[in-house]
């Protein structure tokens, strides 16, 4: 294929200088930055499954440990399902006293995570890169999520009767939080914590991750 192909072909269908009219999509520095775990959503907004596919089929897309290809998806939309696995997980352990996520903010939609093998050091690999690869893409949709490892196994796996056992949970929707990520030095505490409403989450800044 000739150099600038594309382009060319692009100019000749929509005409010279018609590149700056072409919609721009945010940068991987801004798609981090707004990938915030969230534990309060709006609940006027609803997910649909369309977005919750788009979300799965970028595993078709990322690496994977050895290749081996092993996650497999659930989705699970606003209804009874939603219901149930908002009763079985749980979130902002940080922040037990708040009891969260506050009644009318929980989320409505799901991707539940699961292993066709036994739960191994190389299936975490390929469950982080997963759920940070959706979590993007539903940023870039204008989404949020919260990864949630802490749920009960046994009885999300009868409830949504599952094939495979879940390793991890995905909560989708339209965040209603505010989120800021604070710089700090190595050594000093990570835990996240809340001021007037704001959320606030301690990162280790760049010169501290360096080894020197």
């Amino acid at each position: 294929m000739a150099d600038n192909y594309l382009e060319k072909r692009y100019d000749e269908v929509f005409g010279k200088g018609a590149k700056s009219a072409r919609p721009s999509r945010p940068g991987l520095d801004v798609l981090l930055k707004n990938n915030r775990s969230c534990r309060g959503y709006d609940r006027s907004y609803e997910v649909k499954m369309l977005q919750l596919r788009r979300m799965i089929e970028v595993n078709t897309k990322i690496a994977s440990a050895m290749n081996q290809q092993v996650l497999r998806f659930r989705p699970v939309l606003r209804g009874p399902e939603a219901d149930r696995v908002n009763s079985l997980i749980k979130m902002g352990a940080a922040l037990k006293e708040l009891n969260l996520p506050f009644p009318g903010t929980e989320p409505e939609a799901f991707i539940v995570i699961c292993s066709t093998v036994p739960e191994s050091r190389f299936v975490d690999m390929d469950l982080g890169i997963s759920m940070q690869s959706m979590s993007l893409k539903a940023v870039e949709m204008g989404l949020n999520c919260l990864m949630v490892c802490n749920f009960n196994k046994h009885d999300l796996k009868e409830a949504l009767e599952l094939p495979y056992d879940p390793i991890a949970v995905l909560a989708v929707g339209k965040g209603s939080e505010k989120i800021e990520m604070v710089q700090v030095n190595e050594g000093q505490s990570l835990a996240y914590y809340r001021v007037d409403g704001v959320h606030f989450v301690p990162k280790i800044n760049a010169e501290d991750l360096i080894i020197k």
